[in-house]
């Protein structure tokens, strides 16, 4: 949570959907003071039979996405959603096949992937975004509500990355193609400076030629009012 208090009661999270997104957040407080709430959740799944692999929350790194906030708010032309960038490094498996995960990165203005191994732009206004379709960002909202969800989506598509193997059997966990972190990345000023804003670290997913995998990355942001001191 971004907030301009430092100690915020009475603050609840709500989800009843039971769809797995972002919940909403509830204010019970009465006075003028605000802050912003963050909140992201990752869905994987193959767009050609609906199996979902990977349906989980993300961590946010709120040092840096409060930096892009402010400096996309204040048209300064940085801080909007660029890349989402895909690893191998979030997780080791011994011996026995038993997973240990990492913490995900989401302290000092640096933090990164563990091993960012792939990467695909999603900014539909950027010239080397050769697939708009496909890999692009929504702002989603609905009137009177005060919070409003950025949908990141992208597809791997059966040729992407190069590389990869042909059929998603493989029992090396620790292949250059077997994901097991996500991050959102935003524009920092060119595309090798970019502020990572957000990072999963998941179970593993191999990316092969024989099927495409969708990422579907939502970021909520909500305002919250009227708070108790």
């Amino acid at each position: 949570m971004i907030s301009n208090k430092n100690d915020i009661d009475e603050v609840s999270t709500v989800d009843d959907s039971g769809d797995g997104q972002p919940a909403e957040v509830q204010d019970n407080g009465a006075d003028e003071t605000g802050c912003i709430s963050v909140e992201g959740h990752v869905k994987i799944f193959d767009p050609n039979n609906g199996e979902v692999i990977i349906d989980k929350r993300n961590q946010i790194h709120y040092e840096n996405i409060s930096e892009s906030l402010a400096q996309s708010l204040a048209n300064k032309n940085l801080g909007y959603i660029y890349q989402m960038s895909f690893g191998n490094g979030g997780t080791s498996v011994d011996p026995t096949g038993i997973i240990t995960y990492l913490p995900p990165n989401s302290t000092g203005q640096n933090a990164d992937l563990y091993n960012e191994t792939y990467s695909k732009v999603v900014d539909d206004n950027s010239s080397t975004n050769t697939d708009t379709t496909r890999n692009n960002l929504t702002v989603l909202h609905t009137s009177g509500k005060v919070y409003t969800d950025i949908l990141v989506s992208t597809v791997l598509d059966y040729g992407e990355p190069l590389g990869q193997q042909a059929f998603d059997n493989s029992t090396n966990l620790d292949g250059e193609y077997v994901f097991d972190e996500l991050g959102i990345k935003t524009w920092n000023g060119s595309a090798s400076d970019l502020k990572l804003v957000t990072h999963l670290v998941m179970h593993p997913v191999q990316k092969a030629l024989n099927r495409q995998l969708q990422i579907d990355y939502t970021i909520r942001i909500q305002a919250l009012t009227n708070l108790s001191a």
